[in-house]
């Protein structure tokens, strides 16, 4: 019996994803625990392993297609000495893809109703009627000049297939087909109600799955959180001093702690001392955590990711420098695991290696707290009545109002500010 691979739900939030890769291809055997492709998610590219064992039947989805639903069907293995019913789907050598794809709506769609009840782009036919009908079924029908609101689908669900088509008879091109994709093509007016002008010499690059997820949650975070700013100047000359100090002695061993190890470190002992921080809001409860589980914010070239530093409070600066050099290497190349990015009960995002001074972070909910870390530069201030130079470091605490109030904020920056300025208070 034939085995259906599904699209896989790799993250809570996770509704479709983008098929990046396949790893294997029709006529394939595959083993349990393989890698058979690789899925964009709204947070990294995952690779996907087989469950069950079997040859390649049909791959249904091509490489690179984005909005692919959970629990969609994107391939059929076949068991051991089952016939090889793609080859009924071969003889279309020059279009294999799509071939593969109608066989599987009108062999696997029956035990998997998921992708059958999922006709979200149906075609409309000349009448303005929804018909549902597979992609393939769309276009030989456009090809041929077929009225889609004319015949009757002997797919699941009633849906048109591509047998439906071919014994069809020729008739009028329906219309109104291709007017969607020339009305997509138009400029749409943004949230301001101004159109967005596309002159000669601009370039349209699309929304990847990542970059969606983001705009869609850094908008509801500033629309749904009411967000509050505090903002702390840090002397970090002694913090400066001690790091020196410790890479001698790590330096030797292959590590390097950077600066915002040690904020990484300062902020995990915070939150220890005021657990009260350390929170989520629900419209039921307020969850306070256990454990000190720290995001980090890293650059990706497809948009940021958040890993975690877990139990920070109780780990070393070595081990948080060595931990974290890891997990930025991998959230760049989209390698990380699921329990390495989904969590995390504060987040900091530095952009002072940029040389920014500061600014104001956006809280990654469903976390209550963002810290946003400036550059360290050399400042005069005055100590004593004198004008001296100091180090200063400038960080923005973001806060979710209905889990921390102002002064409980205030509190939480002053022992932070403890810790960076006397670091030897964090190493005890």
């Amino acid at each position: 019996m034939s085995i259906n691979i599904l699209m896989p739900a790799l993250s809570p939030t996770m509704t479709e994803g983008k098929l990046a890769k396949w790893h294997v291809k029709v006529g394939d055997t595959v083993k349990s625990g393989q890698v058979v492709c690789e899925i964009e998610t709204d947070k990294a590219t995952m690779e996907v392993e087989a469950v069950d064992e079997g040859k390649v039947g049909q791959i249904l989805v091509e490489e690179g297609t984005e909005g692919v639903a959970v629990n969609a069907v994107i391939a059929v293995l076949l068991e051991e000495g089952e016939k090889d019913v793609a080859r009924s789907a071969a003889p279309a050598a020059e279009k294999p893809a799509p071939k593969a794809e109608e066989k599987s709506a009108e062999k696997a769609a029956a035990p998997a109703p998921a992708p059958a009840a999922k006709p979200t782009a149906p075609a409309a036919s000349s009448g303005g009627t929804r018909v549902f009908a597979s992609p393939l079924a769309r276009r030989i029908a456009a090809e041929k000049g077929i009225d889609l609101s004319g015949l009757k689908g002997s797919g699941p669900n009633g849906r048109i297939v591509k047998a439906d088509v071919e014994n069809a008879k020729p008739g009028a091109a329906p219309a109104a087909a291709p007017a969607p994709k020339a009305a997509a093509k138009a400029p749409a007016p943004p949230a301001g109600g101004q159109p967005v002008f596309v002159a000669p010499g601009d370039s349209r690059v699309p929304h990847t799955s990542i970059r969606k997820v983001i705009a869609r949650r850094m908008l509801e975070s500033k629309q749904t959180v009411p967000h509050f700013y505090l903002t702390v100047d840090f002397e970090i000359d002694a913090l400066l001093t001690a790091r020196t100090a410790i890479n001698a002695v790590v330096e030797k061993k292959g590590t390097k702690v950077s600066v915002n190890d040690m904020v990484i470190k300062a902020c995990a002992k915070a939150l220890r001392d005021h657990p009260e921080c350390n929170a989520s809001w629900t419209e039921e409860e307020m969850i306070q955590y256990g454990a000190v589980d720290i995001s980090v914010a890293v650059a990706t070239d497809r948009g940021l990711i958040t890993p975690i530093v877990r139990n920070a409070d109780m780990k070393g600066l070595a081990q948080i420098s060595i931990e974290m050099k890891d997990l930025a290497s991998r959230a760049k190349s989209g390698k990380l695991k699921l329990e390495e990015f989904q969590g995390g009960g504060f987040t900091i995002s530095n952009l002072g290696m940029f040389g920014i001074r500061d600014f104001g972070a956006i809280i990654n909910t469903p976390q209550a707290m963002i810290l946003a870390v400036g550059a360290g530069e050399e400042r005069v201030v005055v100590r004593k009545g004198e004008m001296v130079v100091r180090n200063i470091m400038s960080c923005t605490l973001a806060v979710d109002h209905r889990v921390v109030d102002g002064a409980m904020g205030a509190q939480f920056l002053q022992t932070l500010k403890a810790y960076i300025e006397q670091p030897a208070a964090m190493l005890a």
